[in-house]
């Protein structure tokens, strides 16, 4: 039996040794080891045997059979390591090339508003405060003449925390910065000369709109301040951030619940691709004698104004941007221009 074996298990290697792809190697392993395999039938052949050649024969097959086994795992493990091999040296890397330069970082479009806002402000003797994203309902809402179930709440009554300050009123992400104007004016005496740029919170989402956007309000109080400064700050503050007298600015009367009277702040460039369009940037207003009273003043004394301003509007009209959803993409491509 040993010379048939020994052919059987060397045509198995032969076979074995010149296939490239696993299913190949599948069909030479059932040929010798498969239900109608020549190992197989040589273990079927034992039945007709007597015992005692059966057991010699048995072994000298089941030998020639783990022979078999071995070559083909063998054969297995060099075919997967050639691939292996082959897909390296595709993939190889030149490590002596040069490294890439790291790239280097810039400030943010928006950013750089904030920080051009805070600068003219700050110029023309205006504090800069800042304060919690999370706020209670005092001072978000009702602080600011806009009590509970008052229909200006309808539009920014949205993300509110699963948690109550500490005298039991709701939290929630502040939907605009007017908050720190309370903040800052119950904690100094007039005069009170403040600007509070910061993110604030919103459902909306669209090509103008972000759930999460960011703004900037101003709020100068005194015995002596009136809707003329406000004309007059606005107006220099414009100037100065476009850098350009050729606009104009005209004020339109409106409804705001923490002002009174009230008004839509809108610019127009006389030259560029804007030219002749009256763009709305900001409202503003006589703060109401409510508030002024929630501040913690007497409104028979102390009166002046506030506004307030997107700053991802500002960065569009600066920079001629036409979608704020490029502000939040993190897409390199627009970022990298402002590098």
């Amino acid at each position: 039996m040993n010379d048939p074996l020994d052919s059987i298990v060397a045509q198995a290697l032969a076979q074995f040794a010149v296939l490239e792809e696993p299913a190949q190697l599948e069909q030479a392993k059932a040929r010798f080891l498969g239900k109608s395999g020549a190992i197989t039938d040589l273990l079927k052949g034992l039945r007709d045997l007597p015992a005692d050649e059966k057991r010699v024969a048995g072994a000298s097959i089941n030998l020639a059979k783990e022979r078999i086994e071995q070559g083909l795992s063998e054969r297995r493990e060099a075919i997967a390591q050639a691939r292996l091999d082959a897909r390296l040296q595709e993939e190889a890397l030149d490590v002596t090339l040069p490294g890439r330069r790291r790239g280097a970082g810039g400030i943010h479009p928006v950013i750089r508003t904030w920080q051009r806002v805070e600068s003219i402000f700050r110029s023309i003797g205006f504090d800069v405060a800042d304060g919690p994203e999370i706020e209670s309902d005092w001072t978000n809402f009702t602080a600011l003449n806009n009590p509970e179930n008052h229909p200006a709440r309808s539009m920014q009554d949205t993300f509110y925390v699963d948690a109550k300050d500490a005298s039991g009123l709701p939290l929630l992400l502040r939907t605009h910065t007017s908050p720190m104007q309370v903040r800052h004016a119950r904690t100094h005496t007039p005069p009170v000369k403040v600007i509070a740029p910061g993110r604030t919170y919103r459902v909306d989402s669209d090509a103008t709109h972000s759930p999460m956007f960011h703004q900037v309000e101003g709020l100068w109080l005194d015995e002596q301040v009136s809707f003329a400064d406000l004309k007059g700050v606005y107006t220099e503050f414009l100037h100065r951030f476009f850098e350009t007298d050729a606009l104009r600015v005209r004020f339109r009367p409106s409804f705001f619940p923490f002002t009174e009277p009230s008004a839509e702040i809108d610019m127009m460039f006389d030259s560029g691709p804007l030219k002749g369009r009256w763009l709305e940037i900001s409202g503003a207003g006589q703060v109401h004698p409510a508030v002024i009273r929630n501040f913690g003043f007497d409104p028979e004394r102390v009166i002046g104004f506030a506004f307030g301003s997107g700053l991802e509007r500002l960065t569009m009209l600066r920079y001629g941007i036409g979608d704020l959803r490029l502000f939040f993409e993190g897409d390199l491509r627009f970022l990298s221009q402002f590098g």
